[in-house]
């Protein structure tokens, strides 16, 4: 196919699979409550995301990378992932993971669902263990919404033909900017602004809406 039909973007975290990565790292760490309270307070949007995550990073200092690995070993892929995505490669979709995540996992998704690109958070790295920092500027909700730009004009896609999903109020600017946002067993905050709404985790869905709304 010469151009493609489309433009599909995902978070990653409890969109695609079915944890928030940085909450389970700190299993790792004993901190896990203290992460967790703030991930759930920035999710519903009541702190600011960037702040939140440098927050919640800073606790993970000391973890070892490959300890990163039994977190994803399988992935946990929430229903339906792998059929969706093979689906819409057959009918031309461009698909792309935009995630407030960790390149580590997102980088492993990508391939495990042939995704097109990957926008996410570079966690710092040194002799083999977190630094407590992330690299590079904070992929927050403006990110977002600016990379769902950004790749559909590089692809040539008109935002016409542009897809949002994701789950939580680090999602909102991205949904809005896309022609239509899916809220994936999101938060009443995403909810709210969501074209469509998926209450089951199944994937699958995702293609239904689409359908409705005569993009697929």
């Amino acid at each position: 196919m010469k151009y493609p039909s489309g433009l599909i973007v995902f978070d990653m975290d409890s969109t695609l699979i079915g944890i928030e990565c940085i909450d389970e790292i700190a299993r790792l760490n004993d901190c896990y409550t203290k992460v967790a309270e703030i991930t759930k307070a920035a999710m519903e949007g009541k702190i600011d995301f960037s702040e939140s995550l440098r927050q919640r990073v800073a606790c993970l200092q000391g973890v070892s990378e490959s300890s990163l690995q039994r977190l994803f070993n399988p992935i946990p892929l929430h229903p339906g992932a792998q059929e969706l995505f093979a689906e819409l490669k057959e009918k031309g979709w461009r698909r792309a993971i935009v995630s407030g995540g960790f390149t580590w996992f997102a980088d492993r998704l990508a391939s495990e669902l042939q995704a097109d690109a990957v926008v996410a958070n570079q966690l710092e790295v040194k002799d083999g263990q977190l630094t407590g920092r992330v690299v590079g500027d904070i992929v927050d909700a403006k990110i977002k919404a600016q990379s769902l730009q950004d790749l559909a004009n590089q692809w040539g896609i008109p935002m016409s033909k542009t897809v949002a999903v994701g789950d939580g109020a680090n999602d909102a600017m991205m949904l809005e900017n896309a022609a239509v946002g899916i809220a994936y067993c999101a938060k009443p905050s995403l909810k709210r602004i969501a074209d469509y709404c998926i209450e089951e985790p199944d994937l699958r869905q995702v293609l239904t809406c689409l359908s409705h709304s005569k993009l697929l």
